[in-house]
């Protein structure tokens, strides 16, 4: 059985991030994916040429049909790039699957730099999405956004995480991959406790989509009823073997290698 995980985000023309991303990772590790899109953007490996918002109302017919006759184990939400998004998002949510597991994936800024949240949303993102979320999954940029202030080093971590838990999450899991040294940290905290995971930095610049790909794989791991650590670390080692098996596409920053975990396909069986 492959449960249903629905993921409301945007779309990567480039095939690196975003729903694109999500899906690939989703389908990797034994879920199905389904999505509601809330923009379509133009995007390759150098940066984001151009987003097409797609109307909320669209985005609240695309998850009402999709979880009204296939349902979800778990929701990842993505890319919600305005105000009105991430209400209507909220509101649809509320309503179908108050009580499905949903991991916040607070995107603000693409990996080449772009903006990719409406400087009005932050308010939003606080107010609507956080104290909804099962786990909260921002990098270190976003936490910043979301605090309102600097994190220094690899020892803020877990104080800025239990600051973004203080915002409503159940849990959060703060990134550390955009803060130097080697190895990269993450922290997840909880009302119970907290927990560090170390990894040894990947030297690759193809590492565009790699917030989506964990998000997703935590997903899906809850999806699948595994319990939030082992969701966790799952999570990681694919994320991490994803990283270290990728092959340079384009000229920026290139995507992961989603299918790293998918023997090839043999029809002579």
């Amino acid at each position: 059985m492959h449960p249903p995980v629905l993921v409301i985000a945007g779309s990567d023309s480039g095939g690196g991030a975003g729903i694109q991303g999500d899906l690939k990772t989703i389908t990797a590790l034994g879920g199905h994916a389904a999505t509601a899109i809330t923009a379509l953007t133009a995007q390759n490996t150098r940066g984001v040429a151009g987003i097409h918002e797609i109307d909320p109302a669209f985005i609240a017919q695309q998850i009402a049909v999709v979880l009204e006759d296939i349902g979800a184990a778990a929701i990842k939400t993505g890319m919600l790039h305005s105000p009105a998004v991430i209400e209507t998002v909220c509101s649809s949510l509320t309503r179908l699957a108050p009580d499905t597991p949903l991991v916040a994936d607070p995107v603000m800024v693409a990996q080449s730099g772009d903006s990719l949240l409406q400087a009005d949303a932050v308010d939003a993102l606080k107010t609507h999405l956080l104290p909804m979320a099962s786990v909260l999954t921002p990098n270190v940029p976003e936490a910043e956004h979301l605090l309102g202030g600097h994190l220094g080093g690899p020892d803020d971590l877990e104080d800025a995480a239990r600051r973004l838990l203080a915002l409503g999450p159940r849990a959060v899991l703060l990134k550390g991959g955009h803060l130097q040294g080697d190895p990269v940290r993450d922290v997840l905290v909880t009302a119970e406790g907290s927990e560090v995971f170390e990894s040894p930095r990947v030297a690759t610049k193809n590492n565009h989509g790699t917030g989506c790909a964990l998000a997703s794989a935590v997903a899906t791991g809850l999806a699948q009823g595994r319990d939030l650590k082992s969701a966790v670390v799952r999570a990681r080692h694919f994320v991490w073997q994803a990283l270290a098996t990728s092959e340079p596409l384009g000229s920026g920053s290139g995507p992961l290698n989603h299918a790293h975990a998918i023997p090839p396909y043999d029809e002579a069986g």
